[in-house]
């Protein structure tokens, strides 16, 4: 008797994946509150009982018992109420929030930043928690001169600070230019710090010598734009981008700021250079040594340099100094006042830190404050002024 083999079945290796891989249809995985739809407002909810409706271990949204028709008959109304409920739910709030006030006092050129409290944040750490605190820039031009920090709370996701931050020699120009960022960071002793999130704030939303108090949601940094990252139906697109990252390296850093009072006399110029604030830290002890110079320019004979004393290891020195130019209203017309700050360095040369050239060639606040100068003789005029990485040509260091 002669065996006849049945004829084999060939499955190509594509089936034999789908098969093992992809038993049944793919449906997305529901969370626990699908399983509870919300009632569309009006409606009175029916009778219900838990104890008579189970979930089938055959899959998600099965039901056997009194009430697997009822389930199964509505399974399109509670995936819509899935939708519903996820779009109701803040996705702002994900990073946490965080509460702070701010004031301008006006007479006194401050910025104050309240920073209160944070909510919610997002857990950092391997034990759930986060060690938080808030670093606050002024934008544009962020830099460790502008740079501020509250302390550290340990352990916490619902921080309390209540710390006051202040900002010296906010102009007016500032509060319609500028933008305040609070970024929450997570400390971390042996590696980098974490970013949790940031919020901005417009200082133009800010009146002057009146508290306002802000409730945002943290959210992620924007990202930086990147022309590698465009692709060939973009390359209009690219080359802006490609001219606008090369505006920004040629923009100027500001330094910190400068107090600088003039005063136009009938004998010449008095120049009386107050106090520094913020300036950018130029030692490894993360301070400054500054000192400032001043040059009236043109100055053929060069005997108009003046120098204040040094001030160790600040970054907000008070000076308190004023040097004065025998020189007619005349000239002094067509000269340009060149001030400096320098970090001074013992046995090596001098670091330069910023500066600012007040003159008819100015712009913007120096050329105001010369100009108010000028016109009103005899009259002392105070005014906050950006230290900027710019060194004059003319000027080397001592």
């Amino acid at each position: 008797m002669a065996l006849r083999r049945a004829p084999r079945l060939s499955i190509s290796i594509q089936e034999h994946m789908a098969i093992d891989v992809c038993p049944g249809p793919i449906r997305p995985i529901r969370t626990i509150s699908a399983y509870f739809p919300r009632l569309p407002p009006g409606s009175a909810p029916g009778p219900f009982s838990p104890a008579h409706c189970l979930l089938s271990p055959l899959g998600p949204g099965r039901a056997f018992g009194p009430c697997a028709s009822g389930l199964g008959s509505g399974r399109t109304s509670l995936n819509s109420s899935v939708e519903q409920q996820s779009s109701d739910s803040d996705d702002c709030t994900a990073l946490g929030t965080l509460e702070f006030e701010l004031l301008y006092e006006q007479g006194s050129s401050q910025l104050h930043c309240t920073v209160l409290r944070a909510k919610g944040l997002k857990p950092m750490d391997f034990n759930g928690l986060s060690d938080p605190y808030v670093k606050l820039h002024l934008l544009p031009g962020a830099c460790k001169a502008n740079k501020l920090k509250t302390r550290t709370i340990r352990n916490s996701l619902n921080p309390v600070w209540n710390e006051r931050l202040t900002y010296t020699g906010i102009t007016a120009e500032d509060l319609h230019r500028k933008t305040l960022r609070l970024t929450v960071c997570d400390e971390d002793k042996l590696t980098h710090n974490e970013l949790i999130g940031e919020s901005r704030v417009a200082l133009k939303r800010v009146k002057p010598n009146q508290t306002k108090r802000f409730h945002t949601c943290l959210e992620h940094p924007p990202p930086l734009p990147s022309p590698s990252a465009t692709g060939e139906a973009l390359r209009g697109i690219s080359c802006y981008l490609r001219e606008w990252e090369k505006e920004q390296l040629q923009s100027l850093e500001e330094r910190g700021r400068l107090l600088l009072s003039l005063q136009v006399l009938s004998t010449g110029l008095c120049v009386g250079v107050k106090r520094c604030a913020h300036l950018a830290a130029m030692d490894v002890n993360g301070f400054s040594d500054p000192y400032v110079k001043i040059y009236l320019k043109p100055d053929l004979q060069k005997k108009s340099k003046h120098k204040t004393q040094v001030i160790k290891k600040t970054l907000n020195p008070e000076f308190n100094e004023e040097f004065f130019y025998d020189i007619s209203l005349s000239e002094l017309s067509c000269k340009t006042l060149e001030v400096t700050v320098w970090d001074y360095d013992l046995g090596r040369s001098n670091d330069f830190i910023g500066g600012v050239c007040l003159g008819a060639q100015a712009q913007g606040d120096a050329l105001r404050h010369w100009s108010d100068c000028l016109k009103n003789r005899g009259r002392r005029i105070e005014r906050w002024h950006i230290l900027t990485n710019e060194l004059p040509r003319t000027l080397h260091p001592d």
